[in-house]
């Protein structure tokens, strides 16, 4: 019977040890995930950061863009109709995408997740078909 006891002990002392071992590992792999997203999320808003300098640049950039090309047509044009040139030019533009947004909007309405429905729908069939069967 000792030796039985013996071997009871050993065991349980061994499934302790590998129990502590597993939470552990679980733990350093837990440390692990939160390093790794917090460095994803510093990059992301990074970029994010970027992005919206780039986005700001590209304002002025254009802005400065259509005062040169206005300033090149009052070169040939009395100044107020390069101004309005330029001005039609960009209310035409804004109109244009205006009407592609209001379009692409109808395409997208409503906004319901037809084909994960229909699966879920079908998935439901089957379930139901093979639990009646």
């Amino acid at each position: 019977m000792s030796s039985t006891t013996g071997e009871t002990a050993s065991f349980t002392g061994a499934a302790r040890e590998l129990a502590e071992h597993a939470r552990r590992i679980a733990r350093l792999e837990l440390r692990l995930a939160l390093a790794e997203t917090r460095t994803t999320v510093r990059t992301f808003a990074l970029a994010a950061a970027a992005g919206t300098m780039a986005l700001g640049l590209l304002v002025f950039g254009g802005a400065f863009l259509l005062a040169a090309i206005a300033a090149a047509l009052a070169l040939a044009l009395p100044w107020w109709a390069a101004l309005l040139i330029v001005a039609g030019f960009l209310l035409g533009s804004a109109a244009v995408l205006a009407g592609l947004a209001v379009a692409l909007v109808r395409r997208a309405s409503p906004p319901v997740p037809t084909a994960a429905l229909e699966e879920a729908r079908s998935v439901a069939a089957v379930v139901t078909r093979n639990g009646a069967g």
